[in-house]
């Protein structure tokens, strides 16, 4: 009974595609349906009882609530016994069996009622923790309507699962985006809130990524599709919930070790308990009743679920908003963090610089040639320059890439490279943008001051090198832009670390300065390879500061698993992999929202274990030191299990966004 976690959301078995509304969800789960009788069955014969009516009209009929409420836990405790484990469910059992013994039948029957409601909630709990999230799956359309030959033949109405990757779909007005894809053509709203928790429409048009999930609205779409169903954002929440409800955490896996042990004790306790009085004379009955009474309101089945629902809770909540938490470990350390180390390029920044100024054709030419094949920001912006101004990109060959280092590749015969600079200066294949053209740094051009690049610290320069020669060839200047939410979101970590933010990035020094400066970020570390990264999280560390990173890009990946929570912005799959925390949509701004989620769900587990531990330690005090009524100590044991149950399903509500 006592036994939390989310269910295999494949198979989903409380979640449809025409779900009913959230108040039915009781009905539909066995554990409620079995509870609902036995409670019944002891409405029924408790009326008897307390009407005089003779036992064999009553006796049939808490029969059926001691089966309807016990069958199922005391199956599962055989079960265990046969792997030798000794499960709390199983004593419950035997204790209302031994309260039936001794002619205690209606308080028997009654702590069969509340323990089968108490697991009734628990299962609901589960469920609702599931469905929150598991809803996700039906969001994605079934059907979807592709082009033949990319978008030059006809269109074919076929199965979402069955479309490929490089298959072209047509999204029409109103429709939903039947899998994960980039557009080609076409521009339209795009409510994205199913999946990222935004609350507005974004635009979409040629060249913005679309999830499967979303709707398309005021214009026809055309998406090439990039990712097969299985892999989709949709599926991919749904697989890290799953991983999610099949870990646990530190607490939870501290509990479940000393579980066995206890349980053993309790069974030793009470059996010293039960033949101690009787030895010295106590009658049968009464050494009985309060052995049986120790054994219910010992057990340690508030303790148990302490732990797992407001965790898991939280993991479907931080879901709904686009947040996906990989474990229920993760959220706990999440309300640990107070150290946060930010990448910059992609982080902090946009992640879609522009080169500057007027390089050399031939200069940009072979660097975009090169890094056609990078999946790094800077790298796109080479070939996004290139392809702007009507340049043939060669097809490169013996493609490198170098993490934190640059890129290499064969062009034409040439082996050339594309890394950072040495230096700055570079025989004027580069001159800074006139005023007039503005800067990439807030928007495109004429968007931004005339001012923002007259210290050239703000751009990244990379060399362009002849590697067989070892001529640098020209160097080629790179801004971005920062995120409009970027200054805000430090000052929030800020105000929620014991220490400031730090800077971690591979870019030059003045350029991070620059970043920082406008972040008002004050530890700003530059230069960094990826090692050298994951050696700033280990500094923290030995601070003794739990450390989340975020970041995202491959050169992150390292200090994304080094850290004690990895945050990765966007879906590179290196980036995923490593990550524990992946943010969709791009939105700095919930990650203080995350880390409130996390110290709430932190609270709410210690306050849990607290009332748990209270009512258990006061309940066996009184019937040791006193005389404890059976059913009073029934309904403290069960109300407490049922509350602190209760209290961590809250966790799929709140913190409120900012």
């Amino acid at each position: 009974m006592y036994r939390v976690g989310v269910t295999a959301l494949d198979a989903r078995p409380v979640t449809t595609p025409d779900r009913a509304p959230r108040r039915a969800l009781l009905l539909r789960l066995p554990e409620a349906r079995w509870a609902g009788l036995a409670l019944a069955a002891f409405a029924v014969g408790g009326l008897l009882v307390l009407v005089g009516a003779p036992a064999w009209t009553w006796g049939p009929v808490l029969a059926l609530c001691y089966a309807a409420g016990g069958w199922e836990p005391a199956l599962e405790g055989l079960r265990a016994l046969r792997e030798r484990r000794l499960d709390v469910d199983l004593l419950m059992v035997v204790a209302a069996l031994g309260a039936a013994a001794i002619g205690q039948v209606v308080d028997g029957a009654l702590l069969i009622v509340i323990f089968a409601t108490s697991g009734a909630l628990e299962a609901w709990a589960t469920a609702r923790t599931e469905e929150s999230v598991g809803g996700l799956l039906d969001l994605a359309p079934t059907r979807a309507t592709r082009l033949v030959d990319g978008g030059a033949g006809a269109e074919e109405e076929v199965r979402a699962e069955d479309l490929e990757v490089d298959d072209v779909v047509l999204v029409r007005p109103g429709d939903g985006i039947p899998a994960d894809g980039v557009v080609v053509d076409g521009a339209a709203e795009v409510d994205r809130s199913s999946i990222t928790g935004e609350p507005l429409p974004v635009p979409a048009r040629t060249g913005s990524e679309v999830y499967a999930g979303t709707v398309a609205a005021g214009g026809a779409l055309r998406v090439r599709v990039t990712r097969p169903a299985a892999e989709s954002v949709v599926a991919r929440i749904a697989e890290l919930v799953e991983e999610a409800s099949r870990t646990k955490a530190r607490t939870q896996l501290f509990i479940e070790k000393v579980e066995q042990r206890y349980s053993i004790g309790l069974v030793v306790a009470t059996l010293a308990i039960f033949a101690v009085p009787l030895a010295l004379g106590t009658t049968l009955d009464d050494a009985l009743l309060r052995a049986m009474t120790f054994m219910i309101v010992a057990s340690p089945c508030a303790l148990v679920l302490a732990t797992m629902p407001p965790l898991l809770a939280a993991v479907a909540n931080a879901g709904r908003r686009g947040l996906l938490v990989r474990s229920a470990q993760v959220m706990e350390r999440l309300g640990a963090v107070d150290a946060v180390v930010l990448d910059k390029t992609g982080t902090v920044t946009v992640g879609a610089p522009r080169v500057v100024g007027e390089p050399a054709a031939e200069v940009l030419a072979l660097a975009a040639a090169v890094e056609v094949r990078s999946e790094h920001p800077l790298g796109r912006a080479v070939v996004a320059a290139a392809r702007g101004r009507g340049l043939a990109v060669a097809e490169v060959v013996d493609f490198v890439a170098e993490p934190g280092v640059g890129v290499r590749g064969t062009v034409g015969g040439r082996r050339i490279g594309v890394g950072r600079a040495a230096s700055p200066s570079r025989e004027g294949n580069i001159r800074p943008p006139r005023p007039h053209e503005g800067s990439p740094h807030e928007g495109g051009a004429g968007e931004s001051s005339p001012h923002e690049h007259a210290d050239d610290a703000a751009i990244t320069w990379v060399d362009v090198t002849d590697l067989d020669t070892g001529r640098v060839l020209g160097t080629l200047g790179i801004a971005d832009a920062l995120r409009d939410d970027a200054a805000a979101t430090v000052a929030d970590l800020t105000a929620r670390t014991a220490v400031p933010p730090v800077l971690a990035t591979g870019d030059r020094a003045r350029a991070a300065g620059v970043v920082a400066g406008r972040l008002g970020v004050t530890d700003v570390r530059a230069d960094l390879l990826p090692e050298d990264k994951v050696t700033v999280v280990e500094e923290l560390r030995a601070d003794g500061r739990t450390v989340a990173v975020v970041g995202d890009g491959v050169n992150d990946a390292p200090a994304l698993a080094r850290a004690d929570v990895g945050v990765a912005m966007g879906s590179r799959e290196l980036t995923v992999r490593a990550a524990d925390v992946v943010v969709l949509g791009d939105d700095l701004r919930r990650l203080p929202w995350l880390l409130d989620l996390g110290r709430r769900a932190r609270r709410t587990v210690v306050a849990n274990l607290v009332v748990a531990g209270t009512i258990i330690v006061g309940l066996v005090t009184w019937d040791l030191v006193g005389h404890l009524p059976l059913a009073l100590g029934v309904a403290g044991h069960e109300g407490s299990t049922m509350l602190v149950a209760l209290n961590g399903l809250r966790l799929l509500r709140g913190p409120r966004r900012p």
